[in-house]
């Protein structure tokens, strides 16, 4: 038997007290367990382990010993032995094989020790021994399936994934978690259409499952997506328990010549699209007017350029991802940042619920989320008139402040050498077209429209950022069936990120998607000459390419409609005269226009942070609105139904309020500063 003596002389003695009941078998499973949980909750996780590895040895002929096991499981889970964990979980299933959740958290230690493919394996055997469904294995045969799927689509098998996902749906259609990942698994595959109901699911419950963010791929539809936003908020974060939620008082600093401390909340502060962006920012904000934070919340990195080269000009970086979201806002509050920006909005391990303490007295949504958060803590959102014209601050709860350009971007990048189309793969005479979005930004319309494109430029060929193999098969069989020689799609494999920027130049005219479309990918195009054609809708996602295009300036490069899209881009592939002097003027502008000028860029986002402070010190802190987001969140589904692939904006406001009349008639709606005033 072992005592550890680090722990209180009272502490021992119960510990031994206990160890020698359960010897005797005189210690019930109900009261070992409260000791253990007493024990934990005070963080003396040792004391629990010992407690569960002396009863489990002496009691195993208890009809109970797989609870115990499951117990000792989870707290040397916590005192970080996975090893033990996983044998403590084997003799759990060993003791009773059908226990689920045991089932579930081996899979689970699998993968968080590397082990994906056990991980699935694990799971995959509960799926198949579960075939004749009851209520009590109902609940973890859901999560087995959809842990196979979320586990699947992170390594990249997307048709398995989808297959173990859809078997969750029609499982609980009812439930969002699943469904959210099967639609984003199809828009990667490009399988059209992306949203299908079955004789189980209904296509409105696969509608109220889409996440925000595969939402922007799907529809050009501001007000759903802010009331999708709003509902996405409610089921991350909710509303914190009231003896948590911080009420924080500003500190005087507007004239006081103190500086304004501002904090940077992603995930994605390395080598990623948004870290780029983000990079010369942080290294010229004015350190005499404000007093940089980073808190970093993404995957462990080593020998991260730019997360190193970020370490190296913030005041302080703080690493909060192994932080609970309530301790994480604790830290942000001791260190009593004025302005707190949420730089992932509903993007992969954003960690929202932060936020929903209001952990500083100023709120941002700026840079990495393509629309409003929707939610009751993020006061102000940042970005252009382009991208927010006059007229549509009703699509957004937030107040909106404005910028020269959303897109920073990094003008010290890594460019290597430009090879020649023949070392790319490309037929030299050929006019290329090119889209290096991401193939979940490809729809059925949009690849339609470049479809047309080709039929009416013969000679011409599309590139693409490959997919799978599967993938791009599935494009070549869909050019095919439009009548397009399959061989005219090319796919461009992943290289490094200075690899990838020098082949850019080589094509003839970028070909942006709809309604989500080029961010850093387009900025990255006109920084190398090559032109981008793109067709601006209404949501922020749909926008922001074309403020990228006018901000690098060629305005002309932006279309009015999806037929003006089709219309350019066949024009300027039959016209090499004109689509020089574009060329030229983009490397005329390079260096001069508001893409590219960062400084200036960095002291409008100051004299914003500094607006904000003083809005806040004098009371006059925008609140967000929040009226009748149930009402166009259910107007929102019934227009998504109609599946418009295009509609200007009049069209789209009268659709809206001719619906809410209609609702208005049958009960009234409270008037609201948006479409029903």
């Amino acid at each position: 038997m072992v005592i550890h003596t680090a722990f209180a002389p009272e502490q021992n003695a119960q510990l031994a007290a206990a160890l020698e009941k359960s010897r005797r078998q005189q210690l019930s499973l109900l009261d070992a367990l409260q000791l253990a949980e007493r024990w934990s909750a005070a963080g003396q996780f040792a004391l629990a382990a010992e407690l569960y590895k002396t009863w489990t040895a002496f009691n195993d002929q208890s009809p109970l010993l797989h609870l115990a096991f499951f117990n000792y499981s989870v707290t040397l889970k916590q005192l970080g032995d996975s090893a033990g964990a996983i044998n403590a979980l084997k003799a759990a299933l060993k003791a009773q094989p059908m226990m689920g959740q045991a089932h579930i958290n081996l899979g689970r230690t699998y993968e968080d020790c590397g082990l994906g493919a056990q991980a699935i394996q694990q799971w995959r055997s509960y799926v198949d021994s579960t075939a004749e469904i009851t209520p009590d294995k109902s609940v973890h045969r859901l999560m087995a399936l959809q842990h196979i799927g979320r586990v699947m689509e992170g390594a990249g098998l997307l048709e398995d994934a989808e297959t173990a996902l859809w078997q969750a749906i029609e499982l609980r259609p009812d439930k969002p978690e699943a469904g959210q990942h099967w639609i984003s698994v199809r828009q990667h595959q490009c399988k059209w259409p992306v949203v299908q109901g079955s004789e189980y699911v209904t296509k409105r419950q696969m509608l109220d499952s889409i996440s925000p963010l595969p939402l922007a791929c799907y529809a050009d539809d501001p007000l759903y997506q802010m009331a999708k936003a709003h509902r996405y908020f409610k089921m991350l974060a909710g509303r914190p328990d009231a003896a948590h939620l911080n009420t924080p008082v500003p500190r005087k600093k507007v004239g006081t010549g103190q500086r304004l401390r501002i904090g940077y909340v992603s995930s994605d502060l390395r080598d990623h699209a948004v870290g780029f962006a983000l990079s010369e920012v942080l290294e010229l904000h004015d350190k005499t007017s404000v007093e940089v934070y980073a808190y970093y919340i993404g995957e462990p990195r080593t020998n991260d350029a730019t997360q190193n080269r970020m370490k190296a000009v913030i005041d302080v970086w703080r690493d909060i991802t192994a932080l609970s979201d309530l301790d994480a806002a604790r830290q942000i509050m001791a260190d009593e940042i004025d302005v707190l920006i949420d730089v992932n909005g509903y993007t992969k391990l954003a960690r929202t619920k932060i936020f929903s303490y209001r952990p500083a007295p100023v709120i941002v949504n700026f840079c990495g989320y393509p629309g409003t958060m929707a939610s009751p803590v993020h006061q102000y959102i940042i970005a252009d008139e382009q991208i927010i014209p006059p007229g549509n601050e009703l699509y957004y709860t937030e107040k909106v402040l404005h910028i020269p350009c959303n897109q920073p971007v990094d003008r010290k990048r890594a460019i290597g050498p430009r090879p020649t189309r023949t070392e790319v793969g490309l037929p030299e005479d050929a006019f290329v077209f090119a889209c290096f979005n991401g193939m979940q930004k490809i729809t059925a319309p949009i690849f339609a429209r470049w479809m047309a494109i080709l039929t009416a430029t013969p000679g011409s060929i599309l590139w693409l950022l490959g997919g799978s193999d599967a993938v791009n098969q599935r494009l070549r069989d869909l050019a095919k069936s439009a009548g397009i020689d399959p061989a005219r799609l090319y796919f461009a494999s992943k290289v490094p990120n200075p690899n990838h920027l020098a082949r850019i130049a080589i094509a003839d005219l970028f070909l942006d998607t709809f309604p989500y479309g080029a961010h850093s990918t387009a900025s990255d195009a006109l920084t190398m000459g090559l032109p981008v054609l793109t067709l601006p809708g209404k949501s922020f996602a749909s926008r922001f390419c074309s403020s990228i295009v006018k901000s690098a300036g060629i305005p002309e490069l932006i279309c009015t409609s999806p037929d003006d899209y089709v219309r350019k881009a066949v024009a300027l592939a039959n016209d090499k005269t004109e689509l020089a002097r574009i060329r030229s003027s983009l490397q005329a502008q390079r260096e001069t226009c508001a893409l590219r000028d960062i400084p200036r860029l960095v002291r409008r986002l100051e004299e914003l942070y500094w607006q904000m402070q003083g809005e806040r010190e004098r009371g006059e802190t925008p609140v967000p609105d929040l009226t009748n987001m149930e009402m166009y969140y259910e107007i929102g589904s019934e227009v998504m139904m109609t599946e418009v692939e295009f509609e200007d904006e009049e069209a789209y406001r009268k659709r809206y309020r001719d619906r809410i009349s209609a609702w208005h008639d049958f009960h009234p709606v409270p008037t609201d500063t948006r479409l029903w005033t």
